[in-house]
């Protein structure tokens, strides 16, 4: 992929530690309301490169505010102005893309509901052709990784260059105290694919409500995320969409100014030299896996040869429960959680599965 880092381009305007903050609300819903909020952040001083606003909401239900329309694009576009900064807006039709085009929207972003539909994107890569402008991929709603990339493709194949992602979280059976759960080893992985494409974290889609805001940002940008995207509004009580999840611009600093800001590596010779010893000794522990494994499956294909021989099925549940039971005690003896023995001895029992049905 021909990804151009978004630093070269708009939105490296004063980077905050290296960082890319978008903020404002999650709806535009007055010409007052979205200036308003952006000079309370220029006044403020709160470090951020891009004043975002929706303009058309796809509501999950029929009858909630979808949003101002076409006709909110001049206000946010002036508001960006008055600030000196770049505005960014959700696309989710080729309609909405011409109209953002024609207002000069600086930054578009594809929402998870569209990019969970390859005809969506598609649509809207069309749309892009010839037009190289910041377009930033939030993944889709389901927690699949493949067709988040293949979203990032398309709108790349389309000629745009500048490409970010955006993590907003999963809709699952059960997010917990999230609105969509984070699964964090999937933005991770997309990072280790794609390690020139820049990752941001939306925590106020996440999280669903403030409090749990700073705990998922601070996550992030341990992971080395490159930048924040959070709903601000200049008053969240009378907003007409998530008005549960969108700070004030004073919390909203707050929240900037509590974070600690991580470094990959560091320069400091000590600490190296110990970092070196124990991930060789790492190394070592992961090659002694590597073996113990590999000796188990030997023993799991005699006793798949066995199985075979005696007419027995490959799967025995009372045994897969007597082994999932009893691993994840002894996981739980050595201060292991027991999601991750339940995770670990659910793809031995698939390897295994695999390599009794090659008998």
């Amino acid at each position: 992929m021909n990804i151009q880092n978004l630093d070269d381009g708009i939105l490296k305007r004063n980077l905050y530690n290296n960082h890319l903050f978008i903020a404002g609300p999650c709806s535009v819903e007055s010409p007052e309301q979205v200036m308003s909020t952006a000079l309370e952040l220029q006044e403020l001083n709160v470090p951020f490169q891009v004043l975002r606003g929706g303009i058309w909401k796809p509501r999950t239900r029929p009858n909630a505010f979808e949003g101002i329309g076409g006709k909110g694009l001049a206000w946010l576009k002036k508001a960006g102005e008055a600030v000196n900064k770049p505005v960014g807006t959700e696309v989710a039709t080729p309609m909405h893309v011409e109209l953002c085009l024609s207002h000069g929207i600086d930054v578009l972003w594809i929402g998870a509901r569209t990019s969970a539909n390859p005809f969506a994107v598609q649509a809207i890569a069309d749309a892009l052709k010839g037009v190289d402008i910041p377009v930033l991929v939030k993944n889709p709603v389901s927690p699949d990784l493949s067709l988040w990339i293949g979203a990032i493709e398309r709108i790349n194949n389309a000629g745009v260059t500048q490409l970010a992602a955006i993590h907003r979280g999963f809709s699952t059976l059960d997010s917990g105290q999230y609105r969509n759960q984070t699964i964090w080893s999937i933005p991770v992985e997309l990072k280790r694919r794609l390690p020139d494409l820049p990752l941001i974290c939306d925590p106020s889609h996440i999280c669903g409500n403030k409090t749990l805001l700073k705990a998922v940002s601070q996550e992030a940008l341990d992971l080395l995320f490159d930048g924040l995207m959070v709903e601000v509004h200049n008053d969240p009580e009378v907003a007409l969409s998530d008005k549960q999840q969108q700070l004030t611009p004073l919390a909203f600093k707050e929240l900037v100014d509590s974070l600690n800001f991580k470094t990959e590596t560091t320069q400091d010779a000590s600490f190296l030299k110990h970092l070196t010893l124990l991930r060789e000794d790492i190394d070592s522990i992961d090659n002694d896996i590597i073996n113990l494994l590999a000796k188990r499956m030997e023993k799991v294909k005699k006793i798949g040869h066995y199985k075979q021989k005696s007419n027995v099925a490959v799967f025995q549940p009372d045994r897969w429960n007597e082994i999932l039971k009893s691993r994840m005690e002894l996981g739980r003896d050595k201060n292991l959680s027991s999601s991750f023995i339940e995770k670990l001895y659910q793809l031995v029992h698939e390897e295994s599965f695999n390599q009794q049905e090659k008998i």
